[in-house]
């Protein structure tokens, strides 16, 4: 069945709305490099994904669903970039920072999860007559929710939110703190870091992942937020791999994006059957058509058996970055 699931916005985007990251007073590097210092690879890292939430903010204003799930994803890594470089950059000006960034989250995430529910609907519809009715009730959630999104990519507050948060990157607080552990911090080279971080969360990741068939929804979501901070880091640090190293990686990465999509797809199960409950006069059925307990197994097995053969990998137990040097200047 062929359905138009784009919705248009109650007003479309202005030069007036369009909200520009503060000047960038230093020229960075290109690349990453182990040697790096890490306030430099912080920039770096934080700048890509930030430049990649605004090439998205026009498309997720019309409606496209596509632009929605990209900027979802950049932004998924701007708020795992600042995760990764804490301590470094836990300044008093953090915390609203970070407020801000999952206000953003919290609006484009309806919607996604929306144009997630309903093409499960679609996929699973065998008699189009008898799911017509049920999809209109989607469509409408869908359309009312964009209206809200498309509002909230316009409004001064999300202006604010670019303009402080670039501004915040390029000079915050954390950028010139002189005590002699906030030196330390922006001086260490990015290896080392990187190394220490990784290793501390592969080690959480993989406790908690043996546990996994006890978990329950909301725990299970966390380990999954947990398997997405690792993955995005590796794929945001991808130029400190080489030679063999760089197989490694690829390997690492094939078997936490397995886990990622099973637990994905158990957590839009979950989301399903909350959005159905919220569907004026959908009834039962809408709820229903997202439990499925045969299917829940078989994404927990695919899980259990992925972070099985990530921990035969031993994935930071020993530096596989790029070999140390001093940090660059």
């Amino acid at each position: 069945m062929t359905r138009a699931r784009k919705s248009r916005p109650t007003t479309t985007p202005t030069a007036i709305a369009r909200a520009r990251p503060a000047t960038r007073r230093n020229a960075l590097p290109g690349r990453l490099s182990a040697g790096m210092a890490c306030d430099t690879a912080f920039r770096i890292i934080a700048r890509r994904h930030l430049d990649a939430v605004l090439a998205q903010h026009d498309g997720t204003c019309r409606g496209d669903p596509e632009a929605l799930h990209q900027i979802r994803i950049a932004l998924t890594h701007l708020r795992t970039a600042i995760r990764f470089f804490t301590p470094m950059v836990g300044d008093a000006l953090r915390p609203e920072i970070w407020r801000e960034l999952k206000w953003l989250n919290s609006q484009l995430g309806m919607v996604r999860d929306l144009d997630v529910a309903i093409e499960r609907v679609v996929a699973e519809s065998g008699d189009e007559l008898a799911v017509i009715a049920e999809l209109q009730h989607w469509d409408e959630k869908r359309a009312e929710s964009h209206r809200l999104l498309a509002r909230a990519l316009q409004s001064a507050r999300y202006r604010r939110l670019v303009e402080q948060t670039s501004a915040w990157i390029e000079s915050g607080p954390w950028s010139t703190r002189r005590s002699k552990e906030a030196i330390r911090l922006r001086r260490c080279a990015l290896a080392d870091h990187a190394t220490a971080q990784l290793a501390g969360w592969e080690r959480t990741l993989l406790k908690k992942a043996r546990k996994l068939g006890q978990l329950n929804v909301k725990k299970r979501h966390k380990l999954r937020l947990l398997n997405k901070r690792m993955t995005y880091s590796i794929e945001s640090l991808q130029d400190l791999f080489a030679d063999g190293a760089l197989t490694k990686q690829k390997s690492i990465l094939k078997q936490l994006r397995k886990a990622q999509r099973s637990l994905g797809q158990l957590n839009d199960d979950a989301r399903g059957q909350a959005l159905a409950a919220s569907l004026n006069g959908a009834g039962l059925e809408a709820g229903m058509r997202f439990l499925d307990r045969k299917r829940e197994k078989k994404l927990l097995q695919a899980a259990s058996t992925a972070y099985r053969k990530l921990d035969k990998t031993k994935p930071f137990r020993s530096s596989d970055l790029a070999p140390n040097s001093e940090p660059d200047d």
